[in-house]
């Protein structure tokens, strides 16, 4: 995985080979040309992760996008996630999954959420779908550590990725720590949705860097080596939370944001 534009952010590797860029683009409650426009506008940008799911509608879009964009399939990390409503038709969402993406394998496929329990008969079917070459990495999305760890025992397979809510509100260092340990890369989503961007603290720490306080929260993620994936339909916006490469926060400004889930 490369990146040849501007500003380039580093990447998590992922247990097992490979890696992942710690900023992707998500595309949650976008859809049709809303949705591909957007996407396109990202990977003008310089984004080279995309994240979507088969419950958001918008496979197709996010796919045609990627191919008119120019830009070589493997440049981009392309995550999409099963709903547990199909947890017994897993091979087949799959494949309309990469139908829709034009796709012969995706970058990384999720578990969007626990389908009643950690299930464990699912997660073997994704493990499946890796060994297949379908799914180049696996994880899960909205679980608890203790769910990630019933799924390694019943399979031997830990995930590779965690996908949950994150944001400095919803910090927490034994989660963030949880997962290393289990070499389990951890992903926020809807950073700003539980974040308050007039918050004297990232009023400040942007201040000292000429940025934003949405830049500060997406570069706070970034230092702790945690993905996140900000969606937005604005070009302005979307060009403006790709452009946190230029600058880095102190340890301090990172401790006195972690501080906030505690404020």
């Amino acid at each position: 995985m490369t990146d040849a534009v501007p500003g380039a952010l580093p990447a998590a590797a992922l247990d097992g080979g490979g890696a992942m860029p710690l900023l992707g683009f998500g595309t949650w409650q976008m859809t049709g040309a809303t949705c591909y426009d957007a996407v396109r506008t990202a990977l003008d940008a310089g984004y080279r992760h995309l994240d979507t799911a088969t419950m958001y509608r918008n496979e197709a879009e996010v796919g045609r996008a990627l191919r008119d964009s120019g830009i070589d399939r493997d440049e981009v990390f392309v995550t999409t996630k099963l709903p547990p409503r199909e947890a017994g038709r897993a091979e087949r969402t799959l494949s309309a999954s990469l139908d829709a993406l034009g796709l012969d394998a995706v970058d990384l496929w999720l578990v969007h959420w626990p389908p009643g329990g950690a299930g464990e008969g699912l997660w073997e079917r994704f493990v499946a779908a890796r060994e297949a070459g379908r799914a180049r990495a696996i994880g899960v999305s909205n679980y608890s550590l203790d769910q990630v760890d019933r799924l390694t025992r019943a399979t031997g397979v830990t995930p590779q990725v965690n996908q949950v809510s994150w944001a400095p509100a919803r910090y927490d260092a034994a989660v963030e720590s949880g997962h290393r340990e289990r070499s389990v890369v951890l992903e926020g989503y809807s950073p700003f949705k539980n974040t308050d961007l007039g918050d004297p603290v990232l009023r400040e720490v942007a201040g000292a860097h000429g940025v934003t306080p949405a830049q500060v929260v997406l570069r706070w993620h970034v230092e702790h080596g945690v993905v996140v994936i900000p969606k937005s339909a604005t070009p302005e916006r979307i060009r403006a939370n790709r452009e946190i490469g230029s600058f880095s926060l102190t340890g301090d400004e990172v401790a006195r944001i972690d501080g906030l889930a505690r404020g």
